[in-house]
């Protein structure tokens, strides 16, 4: 039996690809094992796999003067020798990354002991955990097709970003009752990322008079961010956050209103779920969702609105036009190779082990 080991945390973007490919990779005859950090939050996501979870030492990586990376240069190299005894030990016959600060000695971990190692870019730039993951890698797959070009020594691939199965198991009737509706009008899921957006979340509640007439809205908040003098106005529900009812929320919306991370909007991709996407701006990010959202604009997948510029008039104007135009969006959708991320990102897997 083959054993891989996968690497990726922070958030759950560095995670959910990962647990997507799990069940492939069993099927696949892989003895799986994971490396991340201690405590951190991938650890809670991969127990619930039942796959054996290994943590180590890890330190943020960062682009700009912080004293803290004085500090965290000796986490990172701790790590780098803990990573190494641990594949030692399990010797397995790859090592998948999908980024993050952790997988960076996990990565030279594997590489210190000439085991080889599969990378997967999330964003059309890479970051810079994936910098420096990358000379150790033998394969990077990308989700974008632009990103092949910033790959060095031809080591880029086009594969798409593994989907969860589960949220191709959702039920438009079950989210339908699940959120009180009665399916007579069109859905809008409104998602601002796992901490919420105050912008969107603010945009959006200015226009509920104007957009609820039309349609009914899921909210998905983030945490903290529940309005309650809105909890009982009809057509609109909001949740600081859904878990085991998420497949059937994706099932039951028409049209999706998102920030960009490349994570989300690939999961809608899969889904074929039109978008309009409002990528968070270069103040508040280094810039990746707006390459990410400008991407998906160029294949026919989403519109796009920069929030610096929004309006409530540009905003319910566009909103309007995703859903008037679905099928425009759907068709690309369908035609895209990048709704089949696991499969192309297995057979990188099967040619690396």
């Amino acid at each position: 039996m083959k054993k891989i080991v996968l690497t990726g945390g922070g958030t759950a973007g560095h995670v959910t690809p990962n647990i997507a490919l799990i069940p492939h990779l069993k099927e696949a005859g892989y003895e799986i094992y994971y490396i991340g950090s201690k405590g951190g939050m991938e650890e809670e996501l991969i127990n619930k796999t039942g796959v054996p979870y290994y943590g180590i030492s890890s330190g943020k990586l960062r682009r700009y003067l912080d004293k803290k990376n004085f500090s965290d240069i000796f986490r990172v190299v701790k790590g780098i020798f803990q990573a190494k005894r641990l594949i030692k030990k399990i010797k397995p016959d790859v090592v998948f990354s999908k980024g993050g600060f952790v997988a960076v000695p996990v990565v030279i971990g594997a590489a210190m002991n000439r085991v080889r190692v599969v990378c997967h870019e999330s964003d059309i730039t890479p970051g810079l955990a994936n910098k420096l993951a990358m000379p150790f890698a033998t394969a990077v797959c990308t989700t974008f097709p632009e990103a092949v070009k910033h790959i060095k020594d031809n080591k880029g691939i086009y594969t798409g970003t593994p989907i969860r199965d589960m949220l191709f198991e959702g039920d438009r009737k079950r989210g339908l009752e699940f959120c009180s509706f009665s399916g007579n009008k069109p859905v809008i899921l409104i998602m601002g990322g796992s901490q919420g957006s105050v912008k969107v979340n603010t945009a959006v509640r200015e226009l509920l008079d104007k957009l609820l007439p039309k349609y009914d809205i899921i909210h998905l908040c983030g945490k903290g961010n529940i309005d309650e003098s809105l909890k009982d106005k009809t057509g609109y529900r909001q949740y600081e956050y859904i878990s085991d009812e998420l497949a059937d929320i994706f099932a039951c919306s028409d049209m999706v209103i998102s920030r960009a991370g490349s994570n989300a909007i690939c999961e809608f991709l899969a889904l074929h779920k039109p978008m309009l996407l409002i990528p968070l701006g270069k103040n508040a990010s280094r810039g990746d969702q707006i390459l990410n959202a400008q991407s998906f604009k160029k294949q026919g997948f989403a519109e796009v609105l920069d929030e610096e510029k929004m309006t409530k008039g540009s905003l319910f104007d566009t909103i309007n036009k995703v859903y008037t135009e679905r099928e425009k969006y759907i068709q690309s959708m369908e035609n895209s190779p990048a709704s089949q991320g696991i499969k192309a990102v297995m057979e990188i897997i099967r040619a690396a082990s």
